[in-house]
Order: structure tokens, then C-alpha cells, then sequence
């Protein structure tokens, strides 16, 4: 059998199982199963499905939530963002901001003084009733009592410094000694002479043996 042969065969074959293929797609298809009619309601297409509120009901998709869960989380709670509907005119009217938002001149200040202040004074103003020196009804001048302030403490003596000059001989002395001494113990030598002579004579700073404290 030549290879000519062979190939027409093939090529027959191929056409016959495309054809059968394809014949058999159609009976499939007459013979299979028929889908049911859903029911239509024309009447509600247009109506949009609403939440419990009223709104366009939109769904969401289940989020991880705080618990390790997959769920929709819960709406947070709604808050009422109203501003009360008072103008401003309204609480300018009030007496009492009027009276503690009105300026006066020094004359009408003396005057109310002079006059004790119950009847001038209104609302938060009126501070007779405070009990400043004893309980007074509202209305009437309540006396000021004087407060008994302590005198100040007497200042400090000056502290006068000896004319001699004994002591800084004694210190340069101490300060010497310390300069024979090693090297680590001549700091402290030198500290604890300075202190016995420079503190009670209240001469830091003030001669050359007796440097001003960083401290």
C-alpha cells in the first residue's frame, strides 16, 4: 500500500469523525434537558430594593474582622449632627452677658463702689450673696473685712568679712603642705583646706585662693 493511499484514508477518516462530531452536538442539544421558565414580575423591575432606614440596600462582602472571623462587620452607630437652631441675637438678649460684656468708665466704677454695688449689680455680677465677711441678703452692701497680712521677715545680718589676714596665711600654708603629698590625694588635701578657711570667712570668690563654686 503506497503512502498516497495511507493519507487519503487519513484525511477521509478525519472529515467522517468532524461531521459525526458535530451531528451528534445537535442531537445533544434537541434532546437534552429543557430549562425552566422563571417567573417574570415586570411590575416590580423598577422598584429598588430598600434597608431597614429607607436606603438603596447595597450588599457588602464578608471582611476579616477583629475576632479572626469573616463576616460583615456591623454599622457603627449613627450619630445625630444637629446644630440647635438659636440665633445669635437670641444669646446676646441675655442679661447677664449683657452686663458682664458692657464697659464702663472709671466714673461709673467709682460710683458703683460708693453705692455698694447690690442694686447696680445684676445676675452673674451680683456678688453679695458670696458671704465675703459674714452672710449678707441679696441686695445689700456687704462690708469688706481687712485681711491681717504677716510682716516680712527681717533681711538677713551681712556677713562681714575679718580684716586679718591670719586665716589666708593659714591657707596657704594648708596649701603647700598639700603639694608635698601624691599625686591622687593632693585634690582632696587641697579641697579640705579650702573649705575650713574660704567657708566661714564667705570668701569664695572673692581672693585668689578661694575660686567661685561651679555648684
Amino acid at each position: 500500500m503506497s503512502w498516497r493511499l495511507i493519507f487519503a484514508i487519513l484525511v477521509i477518516a478525519a472529515g467522517a469523525s468532524a461531521w459525526g462530531g458535530l451531528r451528534l452536538g445537535d442531537w445533544l442539544v434537541a434532546h437534552g434537558p429543557v430549562a425552566p421558565v422563571m417567573p417574570e414580575y415586570p411590575e416590580l423591575s423598577t422598584v429598588p430594593v430598600l434597608d431597614a432606614n429607607g436606603l438603596p440596600y447595597v450588599a457588602q462582602p464578608p471582611q476579616p474582622l477583629v475576632s479572626g472571623q469573616l463576616g460583615v462587620p456591623e454599622a457603627p452607630e449613627q450619630i445625630a449632627w444637629e446644630i440647635p437652631q438659636t440665633s445669635l441675637e437670641d444669646t446676646k438678649n441675655n442679661p447677664n452677658i449683657e452686663v458682664a460684656t458692657t464697659t464702663i468708665t472709671m466714673e461709673e466704677a467709682m460710683q458703683i463702689a460708693q453705692s455698694g454695688g447690690g442694686a447696680a449689680l445684676q445676675g452673674i455680677a451680683d456678688v453679695s450673696g458670696l458671704g465675703l465677711g459674714g452672710s449678707a441678703p441679696a441686695g445689700q452692701n456687704t462690708p469688706l473685712q481687712p485681711i491681717e497680712m504677716a510682716p516680712p521677715p527681717p533681711p538677713p545680718p551681712p556677713v562681714v568679712t575679718p580684716n586679718n589676714q591670719s586665716w589666708q596665711a593659714s591657707l596657704r600654708q594648708d596649701l603647700q603642705a598639700c603639694s608635698a603629698q601624691g599625686f591622687f590625694d593632693r585634690p582632696s588635701c587641697a579641697w579640705a583646706a579650702r573649705n575650713k578657711y574660704c567657708e566661714p570667712n564667705n570668701a569664695w570668690g572673692k581672693v585668689s585662693d578661694c575660686p567661685a563654686k561651679s555648684f
